[in-house]
């Protein structure tokens, strides 16, 4: 059984940068794609103490919830529709510095602020989204959105 490390010191990027090593090594030989999302959202929201970490997963015309961290959560999405709907029909990571300037955002908890969405893309086919949430103003930068895409490749390799 892999064991997640800690990581507590050192710049964003050196904390992604261990992480995504971390990650790796989780979902090196594991088939199942849900149990790869379960672990890695776990691994992503100890890591960085965010609001809410999970996966959407696409099936049909709607993202159906998947494995996350965090408070209750909406259970479908359609497509389109909030960040995580257009993050997959804009085929895009979106960072959305104040959710309550995005227009059309689903306020899942009113304690979310901020928000990325991040697809993750498997034989050119968009199969769900990662979508993060944090209770701070512009939480998610240039840097999140470069290492959490690393790590959707992670787990759609």
């Amino acid at each position: 059984m892999a064991e997640h490390l800690e990581i507590s010191n050192g710049t964003k990027a050196e904390r992604y940068a261990l992480l995504t090593r971390q990650i790796e090594a989780v979902v090196a030989g594991e088939t199942d794609m849900i149990a790869r999302m379960a672990n890695v959202a776990s691994m992503i929201h100890h890591t960085f103490g965010f609001w809410w970490t999970g996966f959407y997963r696409t099936v049909g015309n709607e993202l159906v919830l998947g494995p996350f961290q965090g408070p209750l959560a909406c259970t479908r999405i359609a497509f389109g529709r909030g960040v995580c709907g257009t993050a997959w029909r804009d085929e895009q990571t979106i960072v959305v510095p104040d959710v309550e300037q995005f227009e059309g955002h689903i306020a899942c908890s009113s304690a979310s602020r901020s928000e990325i969405v991040v697809p993750l893309r498997q034989n050119g086919v968009i199969i769900g989204v990662l979508d993060i949430d944090s209770c701070e103003l512009a939480t998610f930068d240039a840097t999140d959105r470069e290492w959490l895409e690393r790590i959707v490749e992670c787990i759609t390799r």
